[in-house]
């Protein structure tokens, strides 16, 4: 394999590179590319690096087609969301208006109730991981303050607070101490 600089200078730069790139990856491809400048062969790179065939040959026809722009890192896309982005907040308005009569009754939505409206309503299939890990990136806590039920009423309730029986005068007396059994050590008042 022979191979030589495409602009005057790029085996000072790619060693430049390999020495300040943190990633062990990268480094070794600028690696690469700068030892086939040197005119290293295939084989003594392989070793020298432990390296596959494959990687050095790759990496040095790309640097052979491109330059040193075409062994730079590149941001990786991943795997796209199984919820397109666009329907995101339309979820999040839905988990935020809370539980409705088609979730059976609940007061409070959980996540296998988010899991069951992704699947009925947004016609995506989450495992709980999954949707837990969605409400995170979508900023949604699973933690909430106790709910309050949908048959509460205020109403009814202070009414009943301030109907209340007081405590009874049994209750208002200092109970008297208890006495410790035989054989104990302390005395007893």
């Amino acid at each position: 394999m022979h191979i030589s600089e495409i602009k005057y200078g790029d085996l000072q730069k790619l060693k430049e590179k390999a020495r300040i790139e943190t990633n062990a990856k990268q480094r070794d491809r600028y690696r690469v590319v700068a030892l086939a400048l040197e005119g290293w062969q295939t084989k003594a790179i392989m070793t020298k690096l432990d390296r596959s065939k494959n990687f050095v040959q790759r990496w040095c026809y790309f640097y052979r087609d491109g330059g040193i722009e075409a062994i730079a890192p590149k941001r990786q896309s991943g795997r796209p969301t199984k919820l397109p982005r666009k329907k995101e907040p339309e979820l999040i308005k839905r988990i935020q208006d809370g539980p409705t009569d088609s979730d059976g009754g609940v007061c409070v939505l959980r996540g296998r109730d988010i899991r069951r409206i992704l699947e009925r309503e947004f016609g995506v299939k989450y495992s709980l991981f999954g949707v837990y890990d969605l409400m995170h990136r979508l900023g949604l806590s699973c933690l909430k303050p106790r709910p309050k039920h949908r048959k509460n009423d205020p109403e009814k309730m202070q009414q009943w607070l301030e109907q209340a029986p007081f405590l009874s005068k049994k209750s208002e007396q200092k109970t008297p101490k208890r006495k410790l059994r035989s054989g104990s050590r302390t005395k007893c008042e």
